[in-house]
């Protein structure tokens, strides 16, 4: 008895592709309408066959473990049906040719066992000292649960759903359609039970026969320090229910952090403005400055000029995955010059600027002062 593998010419660890492949150039080879050649048409049999029962992982399988007799009663008319599609093999006969159509039809074939849920994204706004310390965030989700009335059957309590009578539990029919270039087998979904293979015809109550049901369900997460923008949190679990008992997908919560009227952020550096007068510049001083972790004295050092950045060092935003490790807190110095002074004031002034030998006229105590800022 031939093998399967052989006739092929794959190895027994061949992939679906590699049989794919295998397939279409031996069926391009030996089909009755291109080998006119004695056997051809027995051979190309043969290939159908060995294809049919290779590229199913079940009947594979069975073949494997029990060879030919363990799918003898699988066996077809001669002309498989594969998710690749009989037109690839005509479209590699007739390529080039204008006007040549496909023959056969693409079929995908639904799991009839559990199937994983769906993954669900959640979009967070926080606030930005939520964003740097991190914490716990309460949120309110909608997903799909498990019916607990039916236990995920759909059917009613005390029922079960029954095996579909119109494709006997396979979830595909069948129908043989006759083309000048042969019988071939097109596959589709079953249109009584949509592809599962079973029929409900007492439905759950609670669920209306789906399985599941939506709920809104609150959950309380963890947010890291040190999250920026865009940053997704995976919690597991927390998605869709699955279909007939399947797992749930996951949840994915996008991070959007609410811009600051204090503070801006650059990686892990905290960037704030001080305003200044030009007698705290000019002689130094000691102010309490904000931080996000609340006031800090800050020194300024006598002669600061204006655009200055003083460092405060570790009161920045904790670096993600190492709270430990923090940025800094860079402060641009911003100086105000006035541009009305008192008499008394302006005397003063005048005075420092004849100390430094300059002289001042009309709009010349604004130009000295903008001179002691300018290096």
């Amino acid at each position: 008895m031939a093998d399967y593998y052989e006739i092929l010419g794959v190895s027994r660890d061949a992939d679906k592709e590699e049989m794919k492949r295998a397939y279409r150039r031996l069926a391009r080879k030996y089909h009755p309408d291109v080998n006119k050649e004695p056997g051809a048409e027995e051979r190309f049999k043969e290939i159908n066959r060995a294809y049919e029962i290779l590229s199913e992982p079940e009947t594979r399988a069975r073949y494997d473990r029990f060879g030919e007799a363990g799918v003898a009663s699988g066996a077809g008319a001669g002309y498989p049906d594969f998710d690749m599609g009989i037109a690839d093999i005509f479209e590699s006969f007739f390529s080039g040719f204008a006007g040549g159509g496909g023959v056969g039809t693409r079929t995908t074939t639904r799991s009839r066992g559990p199937v994983r849920g769906d993954d669900l994204r959640l979009d967070l706004k926080l606030e930005f000292r939520e964003a740097v310390f991190g914490g716990e965030k309460e949120i309110r989700i909608p997903h799909l649960e498990h019916c607990n009335a039916c236990s995920g059957t759909g059917a009613k309590p005390g029922t079960r759903p029954r095996t579909c009578p119109t494709c006997s539990g396979t979830g595909q029919v069948r129908r043989a359609t006759r083309t000048p270039f042969g019988s071939f087998t097109q596959v589709s979904v079953c249109p009584s039970c949509n592809g599962e293979g079973q029929v409900i015809e007492d439905k759950c109550d609670t669920c209306g026969g789906a399985g599941r049901k939506q709920e809104t369900k609150k959950l309380k997460i963890t947010i890291p320090a040190g999250v920026d923008n865009g940053t997704r949190l995976r919690v597991s679990k927390e998605g869709d229910a699955g279909l007939r008992g399947g797992p749930p997908g996951d949840l994915y919560v996008y991070l959007f952090v609410e811009e600051d009227a204090e503070f801006q952020r650059d990686g892990i550096n905290i960037l704030s403005d001080l305003k200044i007068s030009y007698l705290q510049a000019i002689l130094g001083c000691r102010l309490e400055v904000k931080t996000v972790d609340g006031p800090v004295e800050l020194k300024i050092p006598p002669g600061t000029q204006p655009s200055t950045v003083l460092t405060l060092e570790n009161h920045g935003v904790p670096k993600l995955g190492n709270s430990v490790s923090r940025g800094d807190h860079l402060i641009t110095v911003l100086i105000d010059i006035p541009t009305r002074i008192t008499p008394e004031e302006r005397e003063l002034l005048e005075k420092l600027a004849k100390l430094k030998g300059d002289r001042t006229g009309k709009g010349g105590l604004e130009d000295f002062l903008g001179g002691l800022f300018r290096g």
